[in-house]
């Protein structure tokens, strides 16, 4: 198995032409939606009919479940902190949209939120750390519904709805990969929506105060961002597009510099099509980013300006490891993947180095 450092080697070397994505057995034929990467040897993914898998031995081997009760539900995002502890939502009208957490491993599951709002549909959930969190619906009565928890998940509690700007009429989020919310330490969180217009709505206090910006990522029916990242608290990026459109690639991608204040479409090369998630590798310099949509995958080693080909698999999300380097992608039919440098064909192997004549 491909160590950290050699993963991090391949792919500033010699970019996505080296790079593969390397399917593993799940064991599960359902749709995974959600995936959440600890370790260079743990991770999980979620999907529909109340479904979630997990590997401890970097992905030699998954082993799915079942949350008891859940079995009508679709996991759309689950947040993993090590090999026993892990959240998991689940998207829907009314009571589907739910919280479990597990800590040990995935044997029970303790429901922590059932929602009771009329008219609310939760689309994701974040994590400043395993008791501090976030989760977000689409608007409600023209506000946006925002919970919080800082106690694990033993409670979840809204937060005041004066406090975040009004909804325009028929804007909403979007549950793609439960990735359209992000956060990052000690206090900031920012959620994308579409319809409309390709919003941003952001906190610098932890959700005390709230303001909103206006990208430039597609908007209309299907249209809008799907995933967001920051790798600093400056400078971020919103993927998406148009769902309805996989292989169109206009409006899906824009990047920050202030923090979501602002945001442009840079000059280079973009993802070939609507993108539902993104990711950075952790610990390399750029930064590298990988992107995924039903209509592939792509790679930028220079913080997002260009993008390089990974290949026209399709998958419905991407995380990479906090710590090891390690990227996992899930999609359609139970698909999990890692990704790693291409092996040489044994129809057409290395040549042999020249030898000097004597």
């Amino acid at each position: 198995m491909m160590t950290g450092a050699i993963f991090l080697a391949a792919m500033l070397s010699v970019g996505s032409a080296g790079m593969r994505w390397e399917t593993q057995p799940s064991l599960t034929s359902v749709r995974l939606r959600g995936v959440s990467a600890v370790d260079a040897r743990v991770a999980w993914a979620s999907g529909d009919q109340g479904t979630f898998v997990r590997t401890t031995d970097g992905g030699q081997t998954w082993r799915p479940g079942k949350v008891p009760g859940a079995e009508a539900l679709d996991f759309r995002d689950v947040d993993a902190f090590s090999a026993t502890t892990a959240y998991l939502l689940s998207i829907g009208e009314g009571d589907k949209s739910r919280i479990y957490k597990t800590e040990d491993g995935g044997e029970t599951w303790r429901l922590q939120f059932t929602n009771t709002t009329p008219g609310a549909f939760f689309d994701g959930m974040a994590f400043w750390d395993e008791r501090h969190g976030v989760a977000f619906s689409d608007p409600v009565q023209g506000r946006f519904l925002v919970i919080a928890t800082s106690d694990g998940g033993a409670t979840w509690t809204p937060l005041p709805a004066e406090a975040l700007p009004p909804a325009l009429p028929g804007e909403a989020g979007f549950a793609a990969s439960g990735t359209s919310i992000t956060v990052r330490a000690p206090r900031q969180a920012w959620f994308g929506l579409g319809g409309k217009a390709a919003r941003v709505v952001r906190t610098a206090d932890g959700g005390k105060t709230w303001s909103v910006a206006t990208t430039p990522l597609a908007t209309g029916d299907g249209g809008g961002i799907f995933s967001l990242l920051f790798w600093s608290e400056h400078e971020g990026i919103a993927v998406g597009g148009n769902h309805q459109r996989p292989t169109d690639a206009t409006g899906n991608l824009a990047l920050t510099k202030d923090g979501g204040r602002t945001w442009t479409v840079p000059p280079g090369t973009r993802p070939a099509g609507y993108r539902s998630c993104v990711a950075q590798v952790h610990g390399a310099p750029g930064p590298t980013l990988v992107t995924v949509g039903p209509s592939g995958s792509e790679l930028s080693v220079d913080g997002a300006r260009t993008w390089m080909p990974l290949g026209s698999t399709g998958f419905h999300a991407v995380s990479t490891s906090r710590s090891g380097n390690r990227v996992w992608a899930v999609g359609e039919a139970g698909l999990i993947a890692t990704l790693q440098r291409a092996r040489p064909s044994r129809a057409n192997p290395p040549a042999a180095p020249s030898r000097p004549r004597r």
